[in-house]
């Protein structure tokens, strides 16, 4: 879709007659601006929809609209605006450097240190009754020249402002700035609302001029352009008007924005919410779980909720997958202490002292969701296999404590008859996160036996394989997916599975 919208207002911006002048004035620079500008305003109303969490809930749990293949997609979310934040940034970087050259060449022509013909229509909207082609009015040289247009036009201002935002966005969602310092991924996040609304104005002031086409029906630019000192003078050449784009951005991205305000309104109303914390527990491994109450809060197993602790911060939330099971009369998460704000959550609720923490002295916590996650599936197959490493083994909690009140109720239409769990990189006997006697497997397997092993004990079956952890494990499991997968209708099928929040 970017390459087509790329390659029409290239053809748009490059063809026409009605921005024949325009051309001569700014050469290829003129489309090579606008061209990415469209593909700008077609990605930035994508970015904000895959972040929806509330939308794409509703979505995934809807059965009507979504087939397991779309909830499927909808579960790489992230990846997909990960992908639609780096088109973004490609397209600005074209947009901006092709504006640069046509900001200097304008300035250029204006305080005439260009070809005649740039200076000849440059100087049309100087005398009275005319209409300007060239946007740069004052007669100040370059550099100076470029700098007083980027700092008193809007579209030099906002484009500064929403490029320089755009960066300090980028920089900061690296992973190890993403790990190590989340805070500061957490709030230059938030620029983007001065980012949409200096997108918003960014061509309210229609710097990017052609001919009108009242101007086009007396004025033909290929009949006229060899003759620009007799305009004015003869009949079928009268001086040309022109005028500027009115702005589009603002109709591509007003549904997305009202979307996200919506979902922004229906976050704060949850989080409004009373919350009561009931028992906190420390594991081992320095992580601690909390078990909470709120009225009217329904799950289902694998998905997560997103936690704000006032009294560590007034602002930041944080995701955690939900480790209790639906038929529980309580739902809890368990928070590895790896960072300032777990740190701060760690003290909050008493637990660096040696004595019993008073229920009334545990800080007020605020909870978002639950929202849905690719494990929500686990029980559309009759075999699975769940793979956690490290804090990933938490998704999987939930789904074997279901299982197991599920056996121990005789739930009827159970499909799930076997589930394989793997907790990769640890060394305990006993399961501290799911509390649960099963036959979990730890270190580091073999996968390529034990695909082999359990798609021949599961012939003709689709297998479901569902991880929560590191990049590298999950194309490791991808590519052992496909390669022991049956090509045709039948045979064994695994089908894989990411958890991404």
């Amino acid at each position: 879709m970017n390459v087509f919208l790329f390659v029409w207002y290239y053809r748009v911006y490059d063809i026409p007659d009605k921005f024949f002048y325009t051309r001569k004035l700014l050469g290829s620079a003129l489309a090579l601006a606008r061209a990415p500008a469209a593909c700008l305003n077609f990605n930035c109303m994508l970015i904000l929809l895959p972040v929806c969490r509330n939308l794409l809930s509703f979505l995934r749990g809807s059965s009507a609209c979504c087939s397991t293949r779309i909830r499927r997609q909808l579960d790489r979310n992230l990846t997909f605006h990960k992908m639609v934040a780096w088109m973004i940034a490609l397209h600005t970087a074209i947009h901006t450097i092709a504006h640069l050259f046509n900001v200097e060449w304008c300035v250029n022509a204006r305080v005439n240190n260009s070809d005649p013909y740039s200076i000849a229509l440059s100087d049309i909207g100087d005398k009275p009754g005319e209409t300007y082609l060239n946007f740069v009015r004052q007669r100040i040289k370059n550099p100076e020249g470029g700098l007083y247009v980027a700092v008193t036009r809007l579209a030099g201002i906002t484009g500064v402002v929403i490029t320089l935002c755009l960066i300090l966005i980028i920089t900061s969602s690296t992973k190890t700035i993403r790990r190590s310092y989340f805070e500061v991924f957490w709030y230059t996040h938030h620029l983007f609302v001065i980012f949409f609304i200096g997108l918003a104005i960014h061509g309210a002031e229609r710097i990017v001029r052609g001919q009108t086409n009242e101007s086009l029906l007396k004025h033909q630019p290929r009949n006229c352009y060899q003759n620009i000192s007799q305009w004015g003078k003869i009949k079928n050449c009268p001086i040309p008007e022109f005028s500027g784009n009115p702005p589009m951005t603002w109709k591509w991205i007003v549904g997305p924005m009202f979307l996200y305000l919506c979902e922004r309104l229906v976050r704060f109303w949850r989080s409004q919410q009373k919350v009561v914390i009931t028992k906190v527990v420390t594991h081992p491994f320095k992580t601690i779980e909390l078990q909470m109450k709120k009225k009217g809060f329904k799950m289902e197993v694998g998905q997560y909720i997103f936690v704000k602790c006032p009294m560590v911060s007034k602002l930041e939330w944080h995701p955690f997958t939900l480790t209790s099971a639906p038929e529980e009369d309580f739902f809890s998460i368990h928070i590895r202490i790896v960072g300032d704000w777990t740190e701060g959550l760690f003290k909050a609720c008493g637990c660096d002292k040696q004595e019993f923490q008073d229920a009334w002295k545990l800080p007020k916590i605020a909870v978002d969701g639950p929202f849905g996650t690719a494990s929500e599936d686990v029980f559309s197959y009759e075999v699975v296999m769940l793979v956690g490493a490290g804090i990933g083994v938490t998704p999987f909690a939930s789904i074997l404590k279901s299982v197991w009140y599920k056996y121990c109720n005789k739930a009827p239409n159970l499909r799930l008859q076997k589930a394989s769990h793997f907790a990769v990189h640890h060394d305990e006997e006993k399961d501290v996160i799911t509390g649960l006697k099963q036959k979990t497997l730890y270190g580091r397997p073999n996968w390529d036996n034990e695909f082999k092993t359990i798609g021949s004990q599961h012939p003709n079956t689709r297998i479901g394989v569902f991880l929560c952890g590191p990049e590298a494990l999950a194309d490791t499991l991808n590519k052992q997916c496909i390669s022991n997968s049956d090509s045709g209708p039948r045979g064994v099928h695994f089908i894989f599975n990411k958890e991404n929040f």
